[in-house]
């Protein structure tokens, strides 16, 4: 009787530590400032996202692209079609700003964050997220209008199953 104690006691020990053990780099997006997951990607560290969206004004697309390191989003581009409110006319510090191809790049940045907020885009943004080749328009994950943090986490399997996995990896 007393194995069959330890037995059982060892399974469940077993069993919370692979329910409560992070082991999946993602990217997280959290319902506002709260700890309720709506969808994640999984990731590598070092691996790069866009995120891109349809300018409200001059209603062309703008990228953003981040690379992940250390649990920190660092921002590395930004490209544009044409200056409007919002879109910066210059490079700062070490940036390059140059015009390629119709676009305008902003490149070199190093911008670094321990999470992004962002209201998704209830009418014209349609925002996107763009990783190893496929894009995951938001809306089909999270309500246009939702306030939502994103940040570059560990997650446990008690997590992962909360949440919605926008790429199979």
């Amino acid at each position: 009787m007393k194995k069959k104690l330890i037995y059982v006691f060892m399974l469940f020990i077993t069993i919370l530590f692979i329910l409560f053990i992070p082991f999946k780099n993602t990217v997280a997006f959290h319902y506002e400032d709260t700890s309720k997951l709506l969808a994640y990607l999984s990731v590598k560290d070092m691996d790069t996202f866009q995120i891109k969206y349809t300018h409200s004004i001059h209603l062309t697309d703008v990228i953003e692209t981040y690379e992940l390191s250390n649990k920190q989003i660092k921002q590395i581009e930004l490209s544009y079609d044409t200056f409007a409110v919002g879109m910066p006319s210059g490079p700062e510090g070490d940036e390059i700003f140059e015009r390629k191809g119709g676009q305008y790049i902003m490149s070199n940045m190093n911008r670094t964050f321990p999470f992004i907020d962002l209201s998704t885009g209830q009418v014209v943004a349609n925002h996107r997220v763009v990783s190893k080749g496929q894009e995951y328009e938001l809306k089909k994950y999270i309500k246009p209008g939702t306030w939502v943090r994103i940040s570059y986490e560990t997650m446990n399997l008690f997590q992962l199953m909360r949440g919605v996995k926008m790429n199979e990896r």
